[in-house]
């Protein structure tokens, strides 16, 4: 066996299954003239060499990785050129993923860890698009005279570091720049209570600010994303904010054992104490709020003041409303049919629930975060999970400063459950914010709104 450096690209068809069952003779028609007029000798015009080909794929390795990447990035263009005429749902896309490797040669044959990474990005690509690894990406910088646009870390299956990733995607909107507070995030680990690894972040400076988990979030790569950019800025501006990816999604543990209530107290217990945070105010969005409403109870001598926006302390299933009952079934066979479809419209289904009212390329911002920061298994799982909460009990018993803030028009989570909370939580505070989108979006009245009234509220109640 040989071992050297190589580029490797994998590749292969989005939704082969489907397509072969519309149209079993037409793919592979297709295909085969794909392979012979454009993949073959786009890979040979790149000094490359096919290892190997499967019936939806190929892997293929390059002894430099910008010819690699220029090689992914013409397929693709040519691809898109030559399935123009196709219905849609019908066309042939690929998604490529490329890795720079040591890389163990057998019998015509690659194998290795770098070999199962590039493996991981190609999962990780849009249709149309290349995912490439970070060493490849300083490899090749501004070389191939493309643009990429980073992905942070992405955690993927049986590989136990966090893998930078970078993709290229044809007509790819422009990325919005970090804000100058971002490059000052240092993402760090700790150790939950079941051995459960959670990626966490700190950054700012202030009065402690600590996020709850809220639904599928990811802490590197939400500071590009226009969805939740300007919101983490605006917090860290006057604040240390620390954060975390609850387990299943972000940088912490895709393949966590246990996802509940119980675990996620656990969770946040394991970041405060990692965090060296003694007392601090605690901010739950969504899902966040009974989450922060359950460590306040277990911790109240922590806990300086609760601000909960758009939350709710029942889930979806528990408001006695059947209308609830129909969009959860109807979300969960979305997120199990579709969540990795080309097709955007099973997510949009939850976009267009999430911000009605934002702008395109926020809605659009949104659905990516969602694609990027979790599986399908782990969305159902954390949606099941969320929609039987029940946190009422509990919000009874709190005795400490809250403000609850929500949206008027919100469509995830009806205004009635926001002023639920006020009720339940002795002397807590209601503010109801124009607008219909589930949170406060940059350019928006309700911003400044929310940020104005969250301001006066911990210069009264927030520890120093």
């Amino acid at each position: 066996m040989e071992r050297r450096l190589a580029a490797v690209l994998l590749a292969d068809i989005v939704g082969f299954s489907r397509l072969m069952e519309m149209d079993e003779d037409g793919v592979l028609t297709r295909q085969k003239l794909h392979n012979k007029e454009l993949i073959g000798p786009e890979i040979a015009r790149h000094r490359g060499r096919i290892v190997k080909t499967t019936g939806d794929g190929m892997l293929a390795e390059f002894s430099s990785a910008q010819d690699a990447v220029r090689c992914a990035i013409d397929i693709q263009i040519g691809m898109t050129s030559r399935e123009v005429g196709q219905d849609e749902e019908r066309r042939i896309r690929y998604r490529i993923g490329i890795n720079l490797a040591d890389v163990v040669f057998d019998d015509g044959d690659i194998f290795g860890d770098g070999v199962n990474v590039a493996a991981r990005l190609e999962g990780l690509a849009e249709p149309g698009g290349v995912c490439i690894s970070d060493i490849v990406h300083q490899t090749v910088l501004d070389r191939v005279g493309e643009a990429f646009r980073d992905m942070g870390g992405q955690r993927v299956k049986n590989i136990s570091r966090p893998i930078r990733v970078w993709q290229w995607t044809p007509d790819a909107p422009v990325e919005r720049e970090a804000p100058e507070i971002a490059l000052k995030q240092r993402v760090q680990f700790c150790t939950s209570a079941d051995g459960t690894q959670i990626a966490y972040a700190s950054v700012g400076e202030g009065s402690p600010v600590f996020k709850a988990p809220s639904y599928l979030t990811h802490i590197e790569y939400e500071w590009t994303n226009t969805f939740w950019g300007p919101f983490l800025a605006e917090f860290a501006s006057n604040n240390r904010l620390v954060r975390f990816d609850q387990r299943g999604n972000g940088l912490s543990d895709w393949d966590a054992e246990r996802i509940s209530p119980d675990a996620m107290v656990e969770d946040m217990e394991a970041v405060v104490e990692a965090s060296g945070l003694e007392k601090l105010a605690l901010f739950g969005i969504s899902q966040g709020a009974a989450f922060s409403v359950r460590y306040a109870a277990r911790h109240p001598e922590k806990v300086s003041c609760l601000i909960l926006f758009g939350g709710y302390m029942r889930g979806r299933l528990l408001r006695e409303d059947p209308e609830e009952e129909k969009l959860y079934n109807a979300a969960t066979v979305m997120m199990r049919e579709g969540w990795g479809s080309p097709n955007p419209v099973y997510r949009q289904f939850f976009t267009s629930s999430y911000l009605p009212d934002a702008p395109q390329n926020v809605k659009e911002s949104f659905d990516e975060l969602q694609r990027v920061s979790g599986n399908a298994e782990n969305a159902v799982r954390i949606y099941e999970m969320n929609a039987q909460l029940d946190t009422t009990e509990i919000a009874k018993q709190l005795r400490i400063p809250t403000l609850v803030l929500h949206m008027k028009g919100d469509r995830m989570v009806p205004v009635s459950e926001g002023q639920l909370i006020a009720r339940l939580i002795p002397g807590a505070q209601f503010v109801e914010l124009p607008g219909s989108n589930h949170v406060a979006i940059g350019g928006q009245p309700c911003f400044d709104m929310f940020f104005e009234e969250v301001r006066a509220f911990m210069a009264e109640h927030a520890a120093d």
